[in-house]
């Protein structure tokens, strides 16, 4: 491994915080209004657009998500990712280039909708894709995102790297990354407006460790998720262990979603669902919701799948069992219930049985099959399936 890249590791963190007005949750300390009391659930235009997005689109996706039904199953946040930058002004503050001729006026109409706005930053000079970041200006742009109607934050390490390498030592990198987020921390907190601030780190330094202790929101656990099953398949298993981490007000965050952007089948991204939702893991899609299936806004406001996601005592799942290509894994639910995935990594069908005495069930239970929206008729000590390859069955299973 180059120096470079051993400094780089070592400390690249990002803090995340509510605003003023409200307090998140973290080792016995809640407030009485929590930011991302569930995990957030919207949509953010990289996965999809990249560089290519603009004012227009922005517009059309708020747009679709309120015909869709997505903003009536949950879905409320309205991301703009890298490449809408442009310079400062005189002053030194942040305007955005000729493809957002007037970011109010935008926030305005997502607001109008019944949406929130999020945006993205980095702590460096310049951004990932070479904008301009946010590095000794963290007041003024705190303070320009919540003119605009700022909702959301994602603030992406990458900007920082070059400068935590020139520091010379690991103690120095941290310090650099350290002042440089909590900059931005206390400037959101300045503003007054809750604003939601999402932790793009990709795993390093064990972020899942102090993430909390910080202030965050939600981190990112991974490096980028791609449009494959292999890729999505690795990032969600590769959570296991990590759920006494989360809670509400601070998420895990496996990255975003590309349901509907047509690399996976649909039964895989049923998988990708369905995993995500046990991992009590944001839900934000990252496909164009102009041009959505049937079958595709069927996969993404699944009532069901939601309701597993956001459940209120915010307990992330965790592996139960692994054997082979066959994993099962199980969420604990508010009202005593258990969701329970049965998931096949290989590519041809399998039989995976569950003896509910597994989950800690101390008889009889009675599941419901979520995907196929239907009980199963007797109550049952242990239940099997024959699962399609890179398939999953999810059920719901509570005490008889």
């Amino acid at each position: 491994m180059s120096r470079e890249r051993k400094l780089a590791n070592a400390f690249c963190g990002v803090v995340m915080v509510g605003a003023l007005l409200s307090l998140t949750v973290r080792a016995g300390v809640a407030g009485p209004q929590t930011l991302a009391a569930t995990p957030p659930m919207g949509w953010n235009s990289w996965n999809h657009f990249a560089g290519k997005i603009d004012d227009a689109t922005v517009r059309a996706q708020a747009d679709a998500m309120v015909s869709s039904g997505m903003r009536d199953a949950g879905y409320i946040y309205v991301n703009i990712d890298d490449t809408w930058e442009g310079q400062r002004d005189a002053s030194g503050s942040i305007v955005a280039n000729a493809k957002f001729p007037d970011m109010k006026a935008l926030g305005d109409y997502v607001h109008g909708k019944g949406l929130k706005l999020g945006i993205y930053s980095s702590p460096g000079p310049l951004t990932c894709a070479k904008y301009e970041g946010s590095y000794g200006h963290e007041d003024q742009d705190a303070q320009t995102y919540a003119k605009w109607g700022v909702d959301y934050l994602k603030y992406d390490l990458c900007g920082l790297r070059k400068m935590m390498v020139e520091a010379g030592s690991p103690e120095a990198a941290h310090k650099v990354m350290f002042d440089a987020y909590v900059k931005m921390r206390d400037a959101l907190a300045r503003t007054g407006r809750p604003i939601v601030y999402s932790l793009c780190q990709y795993g390093e330094d064990a972020v899942w460790r102090w993430g909390a202790s910080v202030g965050g929101n939600l981190w990112r656990t991974t490096g980028d998720i791609t449009d494959s099953y292999a890729r999505m398949a690795a990032i969600g298993f590769s959570q296991a262990g990590l759920a006494k981490y989360a809670g509400p007000g601070h998420w895990n965050d496996p990255d975003m979603l590309e349901v509907g952007n047509g690399g996976m089948k649909e039964n895989e991204y049923r998988t990708h669902m369905s995993l995500w939702a046990i991992l009590a893991a944001p839900l934000l899609a990252g496909n164009d919701l102009t041009k959505m299936t049937p079958e595709t806004i069927a996969l993404l406001t699944n009532r069901e799948v939601i309701a597993i996601d956001q459940d209120a005592a915010g307990k992330q799942g965790d592996r139960v069992r692994a054997e082979g290509p066959m994993e099962i894994w199980s969420r604990p639910l508010a009202d005593g219930s258990q969701a329970v995935g049965l998931f096949n990594t290989s590519n041809a069908p399998i039989e995976i049985s569950v003896k509910f005495s597994e989950l800690g069930f101390g008889g009889a239970v009675k599941v419901r099959d979520v995907w196929a929206a239907k009980n199963v008729d007797n109550p049952m000590t242990e239940f099997s399936a024959r699962v399609a390859g890179h398939g999953v069955v999810l059920l719901r299973a509570r005490p008889a």
